[in-house]
């Protein structure tokens, strides 16, 4: 068990830092494509775009293969997308190289999470959630900032050393997973379309799959710009804006290893509730923060609480319809990219038109709340056993 889990974890790491890395190099790129600020945050949102489209095919393909062979095919044509990114000439290149990864990994991250429910006994699967994001966190607090000081001799070093890394990995998923084939019932016959009909009648699942997009929509739209907001506002460079996200990712691991716990200790209605109001009160201070310090130390408390919501979330999605995990789980990942897609773009636009953080925050704080509203008036945090039935009804 110890194994396979180390495995996810790795796999969801350099996924991970692929996903965030574009995010402390917007200011390096933007200047070496001659990118206006207003179109920078595509460079995010290419790979956003592609998964959220893909994701929405691949997960209902996958519940009718086997998910290791999707998840191998998957990482490969990441590992190559990736570094591919390192050799990119301008925006349209980069933009059409992020958009490949994000195709590739749509077809790879959703095994993980769709994964887990095979592979390991339901009393595990909370902790295991927690520490397969935990490859998510640690990628902000390590990925990012290697990628930083590689980018420090050169922008393409940290595309060509993930991509790499994740080649291996590839082999590890040959070698280390077992088949997880397809149940052969009626639902693995279904047109694609039909798969998503359960989800889409589910009052349930509508509503915890807007506030699930909300909730995205806010931390990317600010994250995406917090390497952009530092340079500009305290003048770092790419290795020291690096280091922030170092400790940022801390707080985003120790709520992924933690988060299980104190969802035992407050139960999930406590904790998510209370996570979101923490969050929705930092993204308002934080544009007025006079030092770096200060605004590293209260936007800890945001990534603390993205490591405790975010596996909380997709395990209680995961959740709805056990027979369609993986379109579930490819669900809940396109719905994630397309926030990322779209809070990307719209951060972007409201960062060069009011020439600063104050309003992305803002932004942050409306999508925090619409999303606490979503997911109250959904009850996904009611009794699973009434989630689940409520959602085949």
């Amino acid at each position: 068990m110890g194994k396979l889990t180390s495995l996810l974890f790795v796999i969801m790491f350099f996924i991970g830092t692929d996903t965030f890395l574009i995010s402390p190099l917007i200011p390096t790129l933007q200047e070496l494509f001659d990118i206006p600020t207003r179109y920078s945050g595509w460079m995010v949102g290419a790979y956003a775009l592609g998964y959220a489209i893909f994701a929405l095919i691949a997960g209902p393909l996958s519940d009718g293969w086997d998910r290791k062979k999707v998840m191998f095919y998957g990482m490969i044509s990441f590992s190559i997308a990736t570094i591919l990114c390192g050799f990119a000439t301008g925006f349209w290149s980069m933009f059409l190289f992020r958009l490949l990864a994000g195709i590739s990994a749509a077809f790879t991250s959703p095994q993980v999470w769709a994964s887990i429910p095979v592979l390991f006994p339901a009393s595990k699967n909370a902790k295991v959630f927690g520490i397969v994001m935990a490859g998510l966190a640690a990628a902000q607090a390590f990925g990012i900032p290697i990628g930083g000081l590689l980018a420090s001799t050169h922008w393409s070093y940290p595309f060509y050393v993930i991509g790499a890394c994740s080649l291996v990995v590839s082999v590890f998923i040959h070698q280390a997973l077992p088949s997880m084939k397809p149940d052969q019932g009626q639902n693995s016959r279904l047109p694609i379309r039909k798969r998503y009909l359960p989800l889409l009648a589910s009052r349930i699942a509508r509503r915890a799959f807007l506030g699930h997009f909300l909730f995205n929509c806010g931390f990317m739209a600010a994250f995406s710009f917090i390497g952009k907001w530092m340079t500009d506002r305290f003048d770092l460079s790419v290795e020291q804006v690096g280091f922030v996200m170092f400790f940022l990712g801390i707080g985003n691991l120790a709520g992924s290893f933690g988060g299980a716990y104190l969802v035992q200790k407050l139960n999930r209605f406590n904790t998510l509730v209370g996570g979101f109001l923490l969050a929705i009160g930092c993204y308002i201070v934080l544009p007025f923060l006079p030092s770096v310090a200060a605004f590293d130390g209260v936007y800890f408390f945001v990534f603390l609480n993205m490591g405790i919501a975010f596996p909380l979330i997709m395990g209680l999605l995961t959740s709805l319809n056990p027979a369609i995990r993986g379109t579930i789980s490819s669900l809940g990942n396109s719905i994630m990219y397309a926030a990322t897609t779209i809070g990307s773009w719209i951060a972007g636009l409201i960062y060069a038109a009011f020439n600063g953080f104050i309003a992305v925050a803002l932004f942050a704080a409306l999508c925090f709340a619409g999303a606490l509203f979503y997911f109250v008036t959904s009850r996904l945090l009611t009794n699973q056993s009434e989630i689940a039935k409520k959602a085949a009804s």
